[in-house]
């Protein structure tokens, strides 16, 4: 089973300050037919504004994964913590049993192009917590390269939920394989370039969840970058 979710039909949001786009249900936005993906609740493509950002906000029992596509962000958050994402970074919290935080654009004059992604926990009421990891292009070059997991094994962040999360890197032409498990489901998202996956052309903002097939290829139309969510 195929399902493509193109990147212009996701919900979108212009406030000025900030551009959006909704995957999946959002604040406003909603879509009965895209509310989640089984654990993966949020997938939001966000634009900040130089200066602009997110002011301090409360979220409880959810894994929050921010990767940055180009530009700064800086991080305060009620654990204490004050950090900088920069591309090639993702910033990991765990929200547990509450957490406030707030994100801005570094830069007072470029904009900050990043995903934001939420992931339904299958703990509770956990003791908050953060982290920030760098993935260099190197790790992520025409291989799987596991950012995310349940155990945090290979140097990926651990999160609370049975969920893979893979980002990958492919030049023009190049083709990767992933031989996915019975039962379990499958969401890919493109951040950037033109990819042919399972014989559907995809663009950046793109998605496609994936079900019973076996083996799910991934060929490079036009270079770039994109996720893999490995899903119970």
């Amino acid at each position: 089973m195929l399902l493509v979710r193109k990147g212009k039909e996701r919900g979108y949001e212009d406030k000025g300050w900030l551009q959006t786009y909704h995957t999946f249900s959002f604040d406003t936005y909603y879509d009965p037919d895209y509310l989640q993906y089984h654990a993966l609740r949020v997938i939001n493509e966000d634009t900040l504004k130089g200066g602009k950002g997110f002011g301090s906000h409360f979220h409880k029992d959810m894994e929050i994964l921010t990767i940055v596509m180009e530009g700064v962000l800086e991080h305060h958050d009620s654990m204490g913590n004050t950090n900088v994402i920069r591309p090639g970074e993702v910033q990991h919290m765990s929200a547990g049993s509450g957490i406030t935080h707030s994100e801005y654009n570094l830069s007072h004059t470029i904009p900050a192009h990043f995903y934001q992604i939420w992931i339904n926990p299958d703990q509770f009421t956990l003791e908050p917590s953060y982290t920030q990891k760098t993935y260099s292009t190197a790790s992520k070059w025409g291989k799987w390269c596991l950012i995310a997991s349940r155990n945090g094994r290979d140097g990926s962040i651990r999160i609370h939920q049975d969920v893979d999360l893979y980002a990958t890197l492919l030049d023009d032409n190049d083709e990767l394989l992933f031989e996915p498990v019975y039962e379990r489901h499958y969401w890919a998202q493109i951040l950037s370039g033109k990819f042919l996956v399972q014989e559907q052309i995809l663009d950046a903002g793109d998605g496609i969840a994936i079900e019973d097939e076996s083996p799910i290829e991934f060929r490079c139309l036009q270079n770039g970058e994109f996720l893999l969510f490995d899903l119970p």
